[in-house]
């Protein structure tokens, strides 16, 4: 169950870490470490850099965010 104070922002991702983790850049030029849940692992497999997703941050930890929705930019 999400926080209900969790957030959600759209980012860029500019690095592919490893499967599950990526380097994500925000519209206001702040990065961060985001990542994929074992659940949504397979969603978030064939995601590059350049790649706009959706991200779920919460207020006490705006490092690290959750991925949510990855949209493939063309």
């Amino acid at each position: 169950m999400a926080s209900p104070d969790a957030f959600q922002v759209e980012g860029r991702v500019i690095e592919v870490l490893s499967d599950r983790t990526y380097q994500v850049e925000l519209a206001n030029g702040h990065r961060l470490l985001a990542f994929a849940t074992e659940r949504t692992r397979k969603e978030f497999t064939g995601v590059t850099p350049g790649e706009t997703v959706k991200l779920q941050l919460t207020p006490f930890d705006l490092s690290t965010g959750r991925l949510l929705v990855a949209k493939k930019t063309n």
